[in-house]
């Protein structure tokens, strides 16, 4: 799907999908240097980072797995609640294992803090974060992050897995959603 399929619902398109996919090709760059001989093991947090995992993983040239969690502190509206529900833990164990994080969205935070702390109880060897998008305006905690796609306005975004009541996430852009369509 494309801006112009959905155009009365977007107010401003931010990022353009060569814009989003250049940045995809610099991130796994920088991961291929960073974990050089360590075989990382990428955690994606579903189902929001289905887009940028599956990107960045065919973009890097070394060898690293891949599996996936789902936590949840929404629901179906637009702030998060508050609560963290671990919907899909892993399948893997990371004890000793240097393990990335692989986000769509950093908010506020607080769901992110809950999960890496989670992980960190579980002694992988490392844990870093990757995010495509982070809204620094609207953060709560100060989440150490290894890798920013994007810094982005603290407004509702959808596209490239960001989803508005489960749609919008196959938006090939990301673009800020009119209020009109959530108020």
């Amino acid at each position: 799907m494309y801006a112009t399929d959905v155009a009365d619902d977007l107010s401003e398109v931010l990022y353009t999908e060569a814009q989003i996919q250049a940045r995809v090709k610099e991130l796994a760059a920088q991961i291929d240097v960073d974990y050089a001989g360590k075989e990382p093991l990428l955690v994606g947090v579903l189902n929001g980072a289905v887009m940028v995992m599956a990107d960045l993983f065919r973009e890097l040239t070394i060898h690293a797995m891949m599996d996936w969690m789902a936590v949840s502190s929404y629901g179906s509206g637009t702030q998060s609640s508050g609560v963290v529900r671990i919907l899909k833990d892993l399948s893997t164990d990371i004890v000793g294992r240097h393990v990335l994080v692989v986000e769509d969205i950093v908010d506020t935070g607080l769901t992110l803090t809950y999960l890496l702390e989670n992980l960190a109880s579980r002694n992988p060897a490392s844990l870093k974060l990757a995010a495509m998008f982070r809204k620094p305006e609207a953060n709560k905690v100060h989440i150490d992050m290894a890798y920013v796609g994007f810094d982005i306005p603290n407004k509702f975004v959808v596209g490239y897995g960001l989803d508005y009541d489960g749609r919008y996430r196959n938006l090939k852009d990301v673009a800020v959603l009119n209020p009109g369509v959530y108020a």
